[in-house]
C-alpha cells in the first residue's frame, strides 16, 4: 500500500473528525459507547479504539503523535479480503436485513426516530460498503437475482435524503461507462433491470425533492444525472424512454429556473442534447412542451453578453446544439418562427458577440429544405440580408475560436453555408413571384452584389 504524505495525512487527520455526509450518528453517552463497542465485531472495536486514542491524543494537543501513528497503521494495515462471489452474496443480505429492518421500525416508530436511527445508520453503512460491487462487474447479475436492484430502486423514495443519495451514489459507481464495458453481460443484465423497475421516472421524482442549495443534495442531482448520463452512453436507445417518463420536462424546468449558474445547469443542458440527438420523437416531445422558446429564452442572455466563464460557454454551445437538432424535426421550424427565433438570431449577428457562430448555424438548420421558406421568407421581412451580406466581403477575425486554424475560421464563414443556401432558397421560392411584383427591385438591389461575388451574374 502507498504511504501518504504529509499534507495528506493532516487533511485526514482533519477529516476523520468531521461528520459523515451519510446519515449522522448521534452523540452518546460513553457508555452506550462501550457497550456497542462490544457487540461490533474486532475490526471495528480496533477502529473506534484508535478512533478513541485519536481523539484523546488530539485534546492534548500532540498532532505529532497522531501522524505517527497513522503512518504507522498505513504500513501495518493487511490487505482487505478478496471480494468473490461468496463475499457479495453476504454483502447483499446484509443490505437485506438491515433495509427490512429499517423500514420495520419506521413504520412502529414513525414519530420517534431515536428508535430507528441505529438501523438507519447501520443501513447507510451496508450501502457504503456494496461500492466494493462497481470492481466486479461480472458479478452484477447477482444484484438482479437476489433482487439487490429492486430494494434499492425502493430505498430511492426513502423518507431520509441522506439514504436516497447514498443509493444515487452507488449506482453512479455501477454504471459508470467504462466499468459496464469491462462485462457486456453483467451491464446488460443491470441496465435490464435497472429499465424494468422504472428507473428514470423515480429518479426525476427524487430531483424534485431535494434542495440543491444544500451542497450534499446539489451532489445528489449531479450524480443523478450522471446515471442517466451512463445508462444513455451504453444504451441510446433508451433516450425516448427517458424522456417520455418525465426526464424532459424536469431538464427544461431546471434549465429556465432562476438559479445562480453552476454545475447543475451545464449537465442538465449537456443531457438536454444528448436526448435530442438523431432522435425525432424526442425532438417532437420537447416541441411540444414549448421546449423551442424555453431555448430561446436562455439564448436571449447572450444576445449581448458573452458568457462569464468557460463552463458557461460550454452550456451555451450546448443549448445551441439542442436548438439545431430540433429544427431538423420541420414542425420545429413553424415554431422557431413563431417564437421570433429570426429575429433573435439576427440581432445576435448584428451584436457581435461570441454567440454569433453559433446563430449563423442556427439560421442554417431553420432555412434549410422547401419546409425552411417560410423562415426564408421572413428573415428577408427582417432585413436579414443586411446583416449576413457583409460576411461575404470580410471574415470577422475577433471571432476566430481557440484552436482552430485561419482556414478552418474562414470556413465557418465561406459562402456555402448558409448564405449560399438562404440564396438558392429564395431564388427558388421567391424568383417567379418577384419578377411579376413591384418587390423585385429592392430584391435585385440587395442581392446583385453577392450574386456577382458568387459568379452566379
Amino acid at each position: 500500500m502507498d504511504r501518504l504524505d504529509p499534507s495528506q495525512l493532516n487533511s485526514l487527520v482533519k477529516s476523520s473528525f468531521q461528520p459523515d455526509r451519510g446519515a449522522k450518528r448521534p452523540r452518546e453517552e460513553d457508555s452506550h459507547e462501550e457497550s456497542r463497542g462490544k457487540k461490533s465485531s474486532g475490526r471495528d472495536a480496533g477502529r473506534v479504539l484508535v478512533r478513541s486514542e485519536l481523539d484523546s491524543e488530539e485534546q492534548t494537543g500532540d498532532g505529532d503523535k497522531i501522524l505517527e501513528r497513522l503512518m504507522d497503521q498505513d504500513g501495518e494495515d493487511p490487505e482487505g479480503e478478496p471480494v468473490d462471489e461468496s463475499t457479495v452474496k453476504k454483502m447483499i443480505l446484509t443490505f437485506e436485513k438491515r433495509s427490512y429492518k429499517n423500514q420495520e421500525l419506521r413504520i412502529k416508530f414513525p414519530d420517534n426516530p431515536e428508535k430507528f436511527m441505529e438501523a438507519e445508520l447501520d443501513l447507510n453503512d451496508i450501502i457504503q460498503e456494496m461500492h466494493v460491487i462497481a470492481t466486479i462487474p461480472e458479478l452484477y447479475h447477482l444484484l438482479v437475482e437476489l433482487n439487490a436492484v429492486h430494494s434499492l430502486l425502493g430505498l430511492l423514495s426513502h423518507d431520509n435524503t441522506d439514504i436516497l443519495i447514498a443509493v444515487v451514489d452507488l449506482l453512479q459507481e455501477l454504471t459508470d461507462i467504462d466499468t459496464l464495458h469491462e462485462s457486456e453481460e453483467g451491464a446488460e443484465v443491470l441496465i435490464d433491470a435497472l429499465l424494468e423497475g422504472q428507473v428514470v421516472a423515480l429518479m426525476v421524482q427524487n430531483m424534485e425533492r431535494l434542495d440543491e442549495t444544500v451542497k450534499e443534495e446539489a451532489d445528489g442531482v449531479y450524480n443523478t444525472l450522471a446515471v442517466i448520463e451512463n445508462m444513455a452512453e451504453f444504451r441510446p436507445g433508451l433516450c425516448t424512454e427517458a424522456a417520455q417518463q418525465g426526464l424532459m420536462q424536469w431538464l427544461l424546468k431546471r434549465i429556465k429556473a432562476k438559479m445562480p449558474f453552476d454545475a447543475n445547469k451545464l449537465y442538465c443542458s449537456e443531457i438536454l442534447a444528448i436526448l435530442l440527438q438523431n432522435n425525432d420523437k424526442t425532438r417532437e416531445l420537447l416541441g411540444e412542451m414549448d421546449g423551442i422558446d424555453v431555448l430561446l429564452q436562455q439564448l436571449s442572455v447572450f444576445k449581448r453578453h458573452n458568457p462569464a466563464t468557460p463552463e458557461e460557454q460550454e452550456m451555451m454551445e450546448n443549448l445551441f446544439d439542442a436548438l439545431c437538432s430540433c429544427l431538423m424535426l420541420p414542425a420545429n421550424r413553424d415554431r422557431f418562427l413563431r417564437g421570433e427565433g429570426l429575429q433573435l438570431m439576427n440581432l445576435m449577428l448584428r451584436e457581435k458577440k461570441m454567440s454569433r457562430v453559433s446563430a449563423l448555424k442556427v439560421l442554417d438548420y431553420g432555412m434549410i429544405g422547401p419546409e425552411g421558406s417560410d423562415n426564408c421568407h421572413k428573415f428577408v421581412d427582417i432585413l436579414g440580408l443586411r446583416t449576413i451580406f457583409p460576411l461575404f466581403m470580410k471574415t470577422p477575425k475577433k471571432m476566430k475560436k481557440v484552436g482552430i486554424s485561419d482556414k478552418e475560421h474562414e470556413g465557418l464563414w465561406k459562402p456555402s453555408t448558409l448564405e449560399e443556401k438562404c440564396a438558392v432558397l429564395l431564388l427558388t421560392h421567391e424568383t417567379p413571384r418577384l419578377c411579376c411584383s413591384s418587390a423585385s427591385l429592392p430584391f435585385l438591389i440587395f442581392f446583385s452584389p453577392v450574386l456577382f461575388s458568387l459568379k452566379w451574374i
